[in-house]
């Protein structure tokens, strides 16, 4: 006993260490390891319905998906897969999530440790408010909340499909699967035809469509909560303007779906009032991270695939399983604009100050997320001969990892197969990467050159 305790006690030192040092290579091998194990265990006949190994670039891109929690899919998730290859790609979107969220928390131990006295010392007040320096609390934390909404959810679910007459074993188990799936933004459905059935059923899109909003929102959010639940005024500046932001985009994207889908009888044109504004709410959720969709967007107005572009680029919450450049680097970027309107020296929220520094993250995040979709989408138009309007929403789609699709992706050639797992893997890993160098690569410098304004606009 002794013996496997040390040798876990120096495996997970051995962790910590190697995230302390470099936190963007743990990230990027860690989950291209994790990505190799499940495209391993999807290409095992077993894996498939007819018992067929899969083609490796499905197996692969399946894999790529359901780590990365993005959703896309070349194959059918329902009709192909077995009930064992659901089960992998149920356990390749936890492990996933739960990587994703460990590692953004040891990132952001790596981050507030490598930080000099004075910044330690200015950032104290916050650091105690997210947790970032509580390592133990805050992995519980994510833990807890995540299994914790996945059953949930589950437990409401099944008694649905025992009413469909799914049986107690597939009921089980899509409900579990659509626990995992949803809280993870992940996007994959284990019916053949997905959540359209479902569109006039609440009692399934409720459930889901909440565990996606928890799951969007990120671990410092969740500790910060769990903390400070009845004493909102203590709420870090990170988690109000996290909550502002998801609820503020949620209400504008619900307002612009029903103005555009609201009258398209290929969409949401033939429901009554009430299923319009429930599918409304839930797509509207939707946009930005999870990936489910209760009609075919294939069939939406070109004006729902731009608002939905800008929508998944801009994603979730900060350590979260969503994707995107983040809801708090859009509210620094709209604060910038703010305090410039207004002509005022420092941008400001909730009586609180909002360093440059943080508005020079967000600019590099924002534009760096811009090229890799401006590259990834000259480059996937040249291997197909698919139109810019549904090119950018399969790119953008992979990249922000939300997995909406206008459905094209089972088509495509192996090539632009290639380029979307590419997009997932940059989009999921990427972010963490990008703001960690941003972070850990602080220099002081003793000579500062003199102050210049070029004319700006």
């Amino acid at each position: 006993m002794e013996t496997v305790r040390g040798t876990r006690s120096a495996l997970s030192e051995k962790f910590s260490r190697s995230a302390l040092r470099s936190p963007a290579r743990l990230a990027l091998g860690t989950f291209a390891l994790v990505i190799l194990i499940f495209t391993g265990l999807l290409s095992l006949p077993a894996a498939t319905a007819d018992g067929h190994r899969a083609p490796f670039i499905d197996a692969l891109f399946t894999a790529t998906s359901a780590v990365c929690v993005t959703g896309l899919t070349t194959v059918d998730t329902g009709t192909y897969w077995s009930a064992w290859g659901l089960a992998i790609i149920a356990a390749a979107i936890k492990v996933g999530g739960l990587g994703i969220m460990t590692l953004a928390s040891l990132i952001g131990l790596a981050v507030s440790r490598r930080l000099g006295l004075t910044q330690r010392l200015l950032a104290a007040e916050e650091a105690r408010a997210t947790g970032l320096g509580d390592l133990r609390s805050l992995l519980r934390t994510v833990i807890v909340v995540s299994f914790s909404v996945e059953i949930a959810i589950a437990l409401i679910l099944i008694p649905r499909f025992l009413t469909l007459d799914y049986g107690i074993g597939r009921s089980i188990g899509y409900s579990f699967f659509y626990g995992i799936s949803a809280f993870n933004n992940a996007g994959f459905t284990p019916d053949p035809v997905g959540l359209y059935p479902y569109s006039h059923d609440f009692w399934m899109l409720i459930p889901i469509g909440l565990g996606v909003w928890i799951g969007a929102l990120g671990y410092p959010v969740y500790l910060n909560l769990v903390r400070n639940w009845r004493r909102p005024r203590t709420w870090s500046l990170h988690t109000k303007l996290t909550l502002v932001m998801v609820s503020s985009l949620t209400v504008i994207s619900a307002g612009l779906l029903a103005i555009f889908e609201w009258s398209n009888p290929a969409t949401l044109g033939d429901h009554n009032s009430g299923d319009t504004l429930g599918n409304i709410f839930f797509q509207s959720i939707n946009q930005r991270s999870g990936g489910f969709a209760s009609f075919d967007i294939g069939q939406a107005r070109e004006q729902t695939w731009l608002l939905e572009d800008v929508l998944m680029f801009i994603g979730g919450g900060s350590g979260s399983t969503a994707g995107g450049i983040r809801v708090t680097t859009v509210a620094v970027l709209l604060l910038a604009i703010m305090a410039e309107a207004r002509g005022r020296r420092d941008m400001e929220a909730f009586g609180k100050r909002v360093g440059t520094e943080v508005l020079r993250g967000a600019v590099a995040v924002t534009v760096i997320g811009i090229a890799i979709i401006v590259i990834g989408t000259t480059v996937f138009m040249a291997q197909t001969d698919i139109p810019l309007d549904r090119a950018l929403y399969e790119v953008v789609s992979a990249y922000a990892t939300c997995g909406l699709s206008t459905g094209i992706t089972g088509s495509l050639p192996p090539e632009a197969k290639t380029t979307l797992i590419v997009m997932m893997y940059v989009g999921r890993v990427g972010s963490m990467t990008i703001a960690a160098a941003l972070a850990l690569n602080k220099q002081r410098r003793v000579i500062r050159y003199p102050s210049e304004r070029p004319l700006i606009g």
